[in-house]
């Protein structure tokens, strides 16, 4: 039997007879189907985000694999990390079957290959501290398969995303994720709602982990590196909107920061030099949350 990603949607036949209004309402309905599917993992998705924090507060790393659109998620999910949350390039990072000319050009073969994804891993030194998720529509790539295959042997951390129940990549996983959302609008095209879904699950993945790291101030981008008049407009505004300065001190206190958000937000609200904040954030790991609950549980002392 085929897999249900790649089997014909009965809704959707004769999508080719339709008019271009009722071509996009059925795409919609099909769309909406995903988000229920997800909902249907949700505990799934956090017992691997807790798999994920485990492996990162042990200096670990997480790995998205994939081929394919889903390489291609799982590049662009890695690489947000950083600008979003202000982690190192390295600490996240995507790998997709046939290299990064396959962010935009097809790779004949390159998903076919299980012991390359095993070459590729050992070559960015993948240990037994970290995590790797392969994400599959199908969930039987070989090269994805591959991939959480040579992280069991490791040692490593191995979720699977995936798409069809009972697949090869759910077999050789510790946590499996596989919201099924039925098939595609256009049978085989699995970039659409096993995409959604896929994209979805990455997003909760990254961002619970670095929730659970510590890495978000309340629902705030704290830790976002300010590298452009933008993210400093973004980051001035959030100061003052948090600690009730206006427009003109916010400004001076982010620069007297040293533009570090994380730092003018310990700064004013515990009325610290950078200095004193440095230190302050050091001792809490670098998370806002705790370096200002430690002053309430200093004062209920």
């Amino acid at each position: 039997m085929k897999p249900l990603t790649e089997q014909t949607n009965p809704h959707t036949r004769d999508i080719d007879r339709r008019s271009t209004l009722e071509i996009v309402t059925l795409i919609n309905q099909e769309d909406q189907k995903v988000a229920e599917a997800v909902a249907q993992v949700l505990p799934q998705v956090a017992a691997a985000i807790d798999l994920i924090v485990e492996r990162l507060q042990a200096e670990g790393r997480l790995f998205y694999v994939g081929a394919g659109t889903s390489g291609r998620l799982g590049v662009l999910d890695a690489s947000e990390c950083p600008p979003t949350f202000g982690v190192p390039p390295d600490l996240v990072q995507g790998i997709i079957a046939g290299g990064p000319t396959a962010l935009h050009s097809a790779i004949e073969g390159a998903e076919d290959n299980p012991t390359q994804a095993a070459i590729d891993l050992h070559a960015i030194g993948v240990s037994s501290q970290d995590a790797v998720v392969g994400i599959s529509a199908n969930g039987n790539t070989p090269y994805t398969v591959g991939a959480l295959e040579f992280a069991q042997q490791l040692g490593a951390a191995a979720i699977a995303i995936t798409c069809n129940e009972g697949s090869r990549l759910t077999q050789v996983a510790d946590v499996a994720i596989v919201p099924v959302v039925g098939a595609e609008v256009i049978a085989g095209s699995s970039r659409m709602k096993a995409g959604t879904a896929q994209k979805l699950i990455l997003n909760m993945l990254s961002t619970g982990t670095m929730i659970r790291m510590g890495w978000v101030y309340s629902n705030l981008m704290a830790n976002l590196k300010a590298t452009n008049e933008k993210l400093r407009r973004r980051a001035r505004l959030i100061l003052a909107d948090e600690t009730g300065l206006d427009a003109e001190a916010a400004a001076r206190i982010f620069a007297a920061s040293g533009n570090d958000l994380r730092l003018a937000l310990v700064m004013t609200r515990l009325h610290l030099s950078r200095e004193e904040a440095v230190a302050k954030l050091a001792a809490c790991g670098g998370s806002v949350r705790r370096a200002l609950d430690s002053l309430e549980k200093t004062d209920e002392v």
